[in-house]
């Protein structure tokens, strides 16, 4: 067995989905067939119950200048991060000189908010193109990975902070002795660190396979998180579920003694327990339902080429790397995928080198299907893309099971 990231326990494999390339490494036709791969496989630690991967990706060759997500393509993400950034002007910040630092600030959705507030602000992300986006407008930020000596650095220059902040970014780092060493050299004494990340129960209950990938080393749960917390001498004090990501948590931690536990805690730990999150036959069901999920998606994809039907991707999303390379869905099945970021626009997905194309391309004509691999954003993209289902279109998606809208 392999040994936990976070307590040192036994971790008992559950999934291998074989070898799979860098989710995020959109290649040129002139780099394909030069690919990083490595062994996609998970597991849950037998003591902290922590899921996480087996095998861990250099950051360099995640993260870096090129990478290529940006949180503001999102209309729903800017509005849910403004929200939560106003919330924290009343509450934690609402102090004298208040000061908050986030950690993978991307290209400064979230700091946005504090920077036309005039709320002392830091973002720390380690990809130079994002934080250039976020200078541009006016978000000061680090490039640098957040870690021990980045966070003394910080409280040298700017003193501690009152709150530390990371959204989809604490559960890609493997480190998190330095990541909490680092938090205890930069919270002030009362501050808070929130988190919030894609929660492993609506992973589980969704059959959100694609979820597991090279980015996310963890999969947190409230259980894990707590043990987390209180083994780097912390204390998780609140939880909140969130709609987000096909289902998020937001997870607030505190120095002990700090805060009280609110009822919320108490309150997720007993859902946990009964949806048996940290019982082996949960994740043999999960297994059972990943392979009955890539076959039947196959399956559908041959039977729609073979009656002349269109099919093309939508969203070529970090997570779609899982799909199309454990289930082995090539060009030959769908042709190409059309995504937003022009950074990924003229590439070819890692793996499987489908081509991706701009938005433009979706309705030139329009498709038959439309298989969604950013099915997390379902409901903002078919409320955009209305025009599809005018013109006969029908959306492909595959979470919770194979489907066709």
């Amino acid at each position: 067995m392999a040994e936990c990231r976070i307590c040192g326990g036994e971790v008992d494999e559950f999934f291998d989905f074989g070898r799979q390339p860098v989710s995020d490494s959109f290649v040129t036709p002139e780099t394909a067939g030069n690919e990083f791969f490595f062994r996609l496989a998970a597991g849950i630690c037998t003591s902290c119950t922590m899921v996480q991967l087996i095998e861990e990706v250099p950051r360099e060759q995640m993260f870096h200048d090129d990478y290529p997500y940006r949180s503001s393509t999102s209309s729903v993400m800017h509005t849910h991060f403004e929200t939560f950034a106003r919330r924290l002007l009343d509450s934690d910040l609402a102090g004298e000189d208040p000061f908050i630092v986030e950690i993978g600030s991307n290209d400064g959705t979230m700091l946005k908010t504090f920077q036309k507030a005039g709320t002392r602000h830091l973002g720390v992300d380690p990809s130079g193109q994002v934080a250039d986006f976020a200078r541009a407008e006016g978000v000061r930020v680090r490039t640098a990975f957040f870690e021990e000596a980045t966070a003394r650095e910080i409280v040298a220059e700017d003193g501690p902070a009152d709150v530390i902040f990371s959204a989809n970014t604490t559960s890609h780092i493997p480190y998190m002795d330095s990541i909490f060493r680092g938090v205890d050299a930069l919270l002030a004494p009362g501050g808070t660190l929130v988190l919030e990340d894609r929660y492993l129960g609506s992973i589980m209950e969704a059959n959100a396979f694609d979820q597991i990938y090279d980015e996310h080393f963890y999969l947190f749960s409230v259980s894990s998180v707590g043990a987390m917390a209180r083994t780097f001498g912390f204390e998780l004090v609140d939880v909140e579920p969130l709609a987000v990501h096909g289902g998020s948590m937001r997870y607030t931690i505190a120095r002990p003694g700090v805060r009280p536990p609110t009822a919320a805690v108490a309150g997720l730990l007993e859902q946990e327990r009964t949806q048996g999150l940290a019982s082996p036959q949960t994740y043999r069901r999960f297994t059972e339902g990943v392979e009955r999920s890539c076959a039947e998606l196959v399956r559908l994809l041959e039977d729609l080429r073979a009656q002349g039907r269109t099919v093309v991707g939508y969203g070529a999303t970090a997570k779609s790397a899982t799909v199309i390379n454990y289930c082995g869905i090539g060009p030959e099945l769908v042709p190409f995928i059309c995504d937003s970021t022009p950074a990924k626009q003229g590439r070819l997905t890692p793996g499987m080198h489908i081509p991706v194309r701009p938005p433009e391309e979706f309705s030139s004509p329009y498709p038959d299907y439309a298989l969604l691999f950013a099915w997390n954003h379902a409901e903002e993209i078919m409320a955009k893309e209305q025009a599809f289902r005018a013109a006969g279109g029908r959306w492909i998606l595959y979470v919770p099971e194979v489907h066709i809208v």
